[in-house]
């Protein structure tokens, strides 16, 4: 009785999730469909078509000077993510340690980066360090930074204060509580935060880079821009959603899951 009854919740389980992909699939079908629809009455200068972006998208990965621009826009973002979750990290643990420096992180340097305009950090980044990959990564680490913060900080809140206490009974090496009891329970908060800051990091790549970079997906999508090369601005940006996704199955993804386990 009990195992027929477990075949049945697993059959169930079975047809919704294949229901559910099913229905994704039809969704971007007639998504597809209807942009092709309205792309027959537009201009390919204005609208594509979806086989001349797909062209254009096929391109973008075979294309050895494409493939490049991928690449270093990819290397900037993986590279501003980690700076950022540890500069996040750093200054959710200063408080911690120094309380008197509460009222300066959360209440002064907090709100300060959160507020700051995204388009204010690109600009001061072109002025004060030209165009190059520092300026790109400066202006995401700077964006970035106060995502991480917040999700790190609350981690620190959430920590469970009983078991670092009884930590402290059995050592009082700071450094062997931090790496052996205290960063095992916050991990969670910490992919949380890495989770948050890439998908942000590539929405903002294209806007520091085109303020702030000779090379990246952002500066093609400029170049397709000023030639009226409307296919290769929307190949871009599948571009980066393509890259997103395969970044978050391959390694956002299993992160979370070692976390878990753990």
């Amino acid at each position: 009785m009990h195992k027929s009854s477990t075949a049945k919740n697993l059959s169930s389980v079975n047809i919704g999730t294949i229901i559910n992909i099913s229905l994704g699939w039809l969704m971007v079908l007639a998504l597809v469909l209807g942009w092709w629809a309205i792309s027959n009455n537009i201009s390919d200068l204005v609208m594509p078509g979806p086989m001349m972006v797909a062209n254009s998208l096929f391109d973008f990965f075979s294309d050895p000077i494409l493939l490049d621009d991928i690449f270093i826009s990819t290397s900037r973002v993986i590279g501003s993510v980690i700076v950022s979750v540890l500069l996040g990290l750093a200054l959710a643990i200063i408080p911690i340690h120094f309380p008197v420096t509460d009222i300066i992180v959360h209440e002064r340097v907090k709100p300060f980066l959160n507020s700051f305009p995204s388009v204010g950090w690109a600009i001061l980044a072109v002025i004060w360090f030209g165009s190059s990959n520092f300026s790109v990564m400066f202006v995401q680490v700077a964006i970035l930074t106060p995502f991480c913060l917040v999700n790190i900080a609350e981690g620190f809140r959430e920590l469970d204060k009983e078991i670092i206490e009884m930590a402290r009974s059995f050592t009082r090496n700071g450094f062997r509580i931090f790496f052996k009891i205290t960063l095992p329970m916050l991990l969670p908060y910490i992919v949380a935060a890495t989770r948050i800051a890439y998908g942000v990091c590539w929405k903002i790549a294209l806007v520091s880079e085109l303020f702030g970079a000779e090379s990246g997906i952002g500066v093609v999508m400029l170049k397709a821009q000023t030639t009226a090369n409307a296919s290769m601005v929307f190949a871009s940006c599948f571009a980066i959603v393509v890259i997103f996704m395969l970044g978050e199955k391959l390694i956002i993804n299993p992160l979370a899951k070692l976390t878990t386990q753990k």
